[in-house]
């Protein structure tokens, strides 16, 4: 019986209803999973990062915690203003980062073109060249510190045995030869990355190419200029990049070789960071020196990214 007046009221599906509570549901299973990951990295990236910052505009130091109080832009003003050692330590990380990367990169293609080749125990061979990227940069620094040293070490043993020099000499204690030294240590450590990323680029390039090189008569410098390098590029490009960020950060083997020394000749910028915090426990000061190590690389890695024109269409 219907009265009039009276109002249809739609009745709900309980199946309908049912599947839209399901299909809401499903919508938000993506985010519980990777919650755990975002936890982490909120936990483990970016609170220590907002910790650094917000101790750059503190006066914190742990061995008179009654002077600490806020200090604004003090810290900054006296990184660039009054700090002797801010320039020379940066000008220090430039020379590293420069020198490391250049020499890395060369020779770790050098190295990718050999072990791309074919012949007998290629494996094996290949195995052996990576070795030096496992070890640890602790037991990369006792062995080159044994390597150096003065009275037993291997290189004074053999530059004497061929007649270089004539006396041993300390090569990580004179300003002269410390910087080298650490240097040619580093770079035999970095050479197996550039090796690994270059080599699995090299195998991805298309035989074909070269097929066509060949037949339109391009020998090998040629098809490496207009084949292998072209190819190589994006890799080449990010390859760089963390490398140079890596670098720029790099401190293990610096400090356990020479400590920042002789005389502050082989004191980068981190190494500055480290002195000044952990020995020295000026955290406020430490953090304010890390804010512009942070603008330094985040600047750099725009500028080199647009440079290249990384991932560029039409490259």
């Amino acid at each position: 019986m219907h009265v009039q007046g009276d109002v249809d009221l739609p009745v709900k599906n309980p199946s309908k209803t049912k599947k839209m509570k399901k299909r809401k549901m499903e919508k938000w299973i993506p985010y519980l999973f990777i919650l755990p990951s975002f936890l982490i990295i909120v936990s483990f990236l970016f609170y220590p990062i907002g910790t650094v910052f917000y101790y750059s505009l503190q006066y914190y130091d742990i061995s008179a915690p009654y002077y600490n109080k806020f200090a604004g832009l003090d810290h900054f003003k006296r990184i660039f203003t009054e700090d002797d050692l801010f320039l020379p330590s940066l000008f220090n990380s430039f020379k590293w980062v420069v020198s490391q990367v250049g020499l890395q990169l060369i020779l770790g293609m050098i190295l990718a073109l050999l072990l791309n080749q074919t012949f007998k125990f290629r494996g094996f061979v290949r195995a052996v060249a990576f070795i030096p990227w496992a070890i640890s940069g602790v037991l990369a620094s006792v062995m080159w510190s044994l390597m150096y040293n003065e009275h037993m070490g291997v290189i004074n043993d053999l530059l004497m045995r061929m007649g270089i020099i004539s006396t041993p000499q300390a090569w990580l204690s004179d300003t002269t030869t410390a910087f080298i030294g650490v240097v040619i240590a580093e770079v035999w450590r970095g050479i197996p990355f550039f090796a690994i990323t270059l080599l699995a680029a090299l195998q991805s390039i298309p035989e074909e190419l070269y097929e066509a090189a060949r037949v339109d008569g391009a020998g090998r410098w040629k098809s490496y200029i207009h084949i292998t390098l072209p190819q190589l590029k994006n890799t080449i490009v990010l390859t760089t990049l963390l490398r140079t960020i890596w670098e720029f950060n790099n401190v293990d083997l610096l400090f356990n070789l020479t400590g920042g020394g002789p005389a502050h000749s082989t004191t980068t910028l981190t190494m500055y960071i480290a002195e000044q915090a952990v020995h020295g426990s000026n955290f406020g000061y430490g953090s304010a020196l890390t804010v512009v190590t942070f603008g330094i690389l985040f600047l750099f890695a725009i500028i080199y990214l647009k440079a290249s024109r990384f991932e560029r269409e039409g490259d």
